[in-house]
């Protein structure tokens, strides 16, 4: 049954169960939903494919593993809003370790090179500010940044 009117669909080279297993272990109140294996002959591909659903957040992700023909790329990110430093430095920490990347302002990648905005949602408080000293601030250090440090943009 669909719960949400649009599902993300990661393309991802192989072992969609793996990777499911990567991102319910970053994002604890998430679940396996589904987890399918099709040979060549069901799937069309060689190789076959495999595609599990989860959900992370409350929100649905599908995951198709049909082979090394599509990567992820900074066109398309996920921002995850963060009640606190803490929590910014905990998926900040777990996305990009083993393999991930940092980017600047906020952006990382994981080890499937999918790309996240780890954000705190004071952040926004911040930079909307009707203080044009505060934004002003904000902006300027954000721009000095990997991970967002809250108590640098203040």
């Amino acid at each position: 049954m669909f719960t949400q009117k649009i599902t993300p669909y990661l393309w991802v080279e192989k072992d969609a169960k793996a990777v499911a297993d990567y991102y319910l272990s970053i994002f604890k109140d998430g679940k396996l939903k589904d987890f399918r294996k099709f040979d060549s002959d069901e799937s069309g591909n060689d190789a076959g494919i495999e595609t599990a659903v989860i959900e992370i957040a409350g929100m649905e992700f599908s995951i198709l593993a049909a082979g090394p023909l599509f990567k992820f790329n900074e066109a398309v990110s996920f921002v995850i809003n963060t009640k606190d430093q803490a929590e910014t430095d905990y998926f900040w920490d777990a996305l990009t370790k083993n393999g991930g990347e940092e980017g600047a302002c906020g952006w990382c990648k994981d080890k499937y090179g999918l790309s996240w905005q780890v954000v705190p949602t004071e952040y926004f408080e911040l930079i909307h500010s009707d203080d044009p000293v505060v934004r002003d601030k904000a902006m300027k250090n954000t721009l000095k940044q990997k991970k967002l440090i809250l108590a640098e943009l203040k």
